[in-house]
């Protein structure tokens, strides 16, 4: 594979882009003046202290959230048009599996749901499941596997329909540092193999460096953006590129951003 990024093409664009919840003890302001741009292939981890408007923004993206200024588009289009043209798969911090349904049958749900035929379901299903490398596992239920197996799972959903764009949530935060490293190889493997645009929310430094071809560091509320860093790693990456000068000096950087938004509160 090769170290370079491919053509920029923007995917995702925000400019100004503002977001205020208005609750009883007043408006609170989750996002303010973000100014981001998103190109075709990126990998690219929002990270940031809690309450800093990472999902906020992931679900701005997602159209789950509606931005109250600026603007927002998702392929050129706005998050709602961009959702009824399937352009994202979204993976939530919960793997959010069906107890009653086998691993194939909540795989299947959303193509049920956008009306595939059943044998264009068999087909998509074994192709996803073979990608988060759990062949094998299509008749077994969620309870029968493990909590990292659950969230391959979840992945191979999000990715059934084939969307270009994946979101992703925190979807290793609960699970043990040795599942994790595994997750986050595997990942990366499957960013590889698909060339599927990632945004994704992480609360861990060294996740965030690990993945990313690009890491949004963001600031407490007001969510805002106080650092964009271009990672000049190699797009293949063995675990112990985290021992390596390069990535010391960039965790080094989003750890003095994420101190620099906190000085600003």
């Amino acid at each position: 594979m090769k170290d370079t990024l491919t053509t920029a093409q923007p995917v995702i664009e925000a400019k100004g882009l503002q977001l205020v919840f208005q609750t009883r003890d007043g408006p609170v302001h989750a996002l303010k003046d973000v100014n981001l741009t998103i190109n075709r292939g990126d990998f690219v981890s929002f990270i940031g202290p809690s309450g800093c408007g990472k999902t906020t923004f992931l679900r701005a993206i997602a159209a789950l959230e509606h931005p109250t200024g600026g603007s927002l588009t998702v392929n050129g289009l706005t998050p709602d048009e961009a959702r009824r043209k399937r352009a994202y798969g979204y993976v939530f911090q919960a793997a959010g599996l069906y107890p009653w349904r086998t691993i194939a049958g909540n795989i299947k749900l959303p193509l049920e749901i956008m009306g595939f035929a059943k044998d264009e379901q068999e087909a998509r299903v074994a192709r996803v499941l073979d990608l988060v490398e759990l062949s094998g596992f299509a008749n077994k239920f969620p309870w029968q596997l493990s909590g990292g197996m659950q969230q391959r799972a979840s992945i191979a959903r999000a990715l059934a329909f084939d969307a270009e764009i994946l979101l992703m949530d925190e979807p290793f935060g609960a699970l043990d540092e040795i599942v994790r490293d595994r997750l986050n190889e595997e990942l990366l493997k499957l960013w590889a193999r698909t060339g599927k645009t990632i945004g994704f929310v992480t609360h861990s430094i060294p996740e965030a460096v690990y993945l990313s071809t690009r890491i949004v560091v963001m600031s407490p509320r007001p969510g805002r953006i106080t650092d964009v860093i271009d990672s000049p790693l190699p797009r293949e990456r063995p675990l112990d590129i985290r021992d390596s000068k390069d990535f010391i000096e960039i965790a080094h950087r989003v750890r003095e951003g994420l101190r620099a938004g906190h000085a600003d509160e």
